[in-house]
């Protein structure tokens, strides 16, 4: 039987290994990207905008002689993992590491939000993740020395009122992958549910609020190199939440009433007595006005961890494209 304790396992042990990252065009997954390209393996990058992909690949290939394949993905579309799969398969591309760090989260009270919306970020951080996970796991537990990172976030270990839907899809995904991490004990897959808090990417700009800017926020870089560093003296645990401060949280989030706990969160994010009342009633509109304003001003939310309006790209699930291979 394969070793369950996974020390002494480095994340990069034999040349030739290929990572697939998804949110690769900025953020943690950009980060990621290029902390993984150092350390010699070659580069699956999927995101929606393949200006950016393009540019990270000759980057990536430039400076590190590693290959790439550029897979411009909506993981907004049921077809997006197929789309994936079936660019590896092309390739003849095993994958060894997988890295998901897509997502985006909307920040209104529910009542307030465009079910569109709500449904995008849904099939991004839950359905997309989830799919694309089952597709490559075989590979990875296949691996000599696989590792899977799902990126999930600080706001998974509680509630977080007008945060509501991006909380509930970040606790699934701390919820499959610490189960997952039981599941894969006795194999060499090494998995970690990664819960960063605030981090320094395109979130705060692109939501217009610093209203979520709570505590220390992280830079990319530390994030990934606490990832990185744990996962090479081998991981204790399924969850690494980056920051003392934010460990302190989710233990104070598990330990107190749960009506304590949403009243203290719902303070600290700024948020009053009369968060009942929606932004419609409030300006005489009705709640069918409201999703349609919210739909005329466009993409105003996106995910704390990984930056980017998730529209921003007008390039959807185009062919993928094999890049700089050396």
């Amino acid at each position: 039987m394969l070793p369950s304790d996974r020390a002494g396992r480095p994340i990069a042990v034999a040349a030739g290994r290929w990572a697939v990252v998804t949110g690769a065009s900025a953020g943690l997954g950009a980060e990621f990207a290029h902390r993984l390209a150092a350390r010699g393996h070659h580069l699956v990058l999927v995101a929606r905008r393949r200006d950016r992909l393009d540019a990270l690949a000759t980057q990536l290939h430039n400076d590190f002689g590693v290959d790439t394949l550029v897979v411009p993905a909506d993981l907004t579309d049921p077809a997006s993992t197929d789309l994936i799969v079936t660019a590896l398969q092309d390739n003849g591309i095993h994958a060894d590491v997988l890295i998901n760090s897509a997502g985006f989260g909307t920040a209104r009270l529910l009542v307030d939000e465009d079910p569109e919306r709500v449904r995008d970020e849904i099939a991004v951080n839950v359905t997309a993740l989830t799919s694309l996970t089952i597709a490559l796991l075989g590979d990875l537990y296949a691996a000599e020395h696989g590792v899977l990172v799902n990126i999930s976030s600080t706001a998974s270990h509680q509630p977080i009122p007008s945060m509501a839907v991006y909380a509930a899809t970040k606790a699934y995904v701390s919820a499959l992958t610490e189960a997952l991490w039981q599941e894969s004990r006795a194999s060499a897959l090494t998995v970690v549910n990664l819960c960063p808090g605030p981090t320094e990417t395109e979130f705060f700009a692109a939501a217009g609020s610093d209203r979520f800017r709570v505590g220390h926020v992280y830079t990319a870089r530390e994030v990934v190199d606490a990832a990185m560093s744990a996962i090479d003296a081998g991981t204790r645990g399924p969850t690494l939440t980056i920051g003392v401060p934010n460990r302190l949280t989710a233990l104070a989030a598990r330990l107190l009433p749960r009506r304590l706990g949403l009243a203290v969160t719902a303070r600290v994010v700024g948020l009053g007595a009369a968060t009942h009342r929606p932004a419609a009633a409030a300006a005489g509109a009705s709640p069918l006005s409201a999703v349609a304003s919210l739909k005329a001003a466009g993409p105003h939310n996106a995910d704390p961890h990984n930056g980017g309006p998730v529209n921003a790209d007008p390039d959807n699930a185009v062919p993928s494209e094999k890049v700089n291979a050396s």
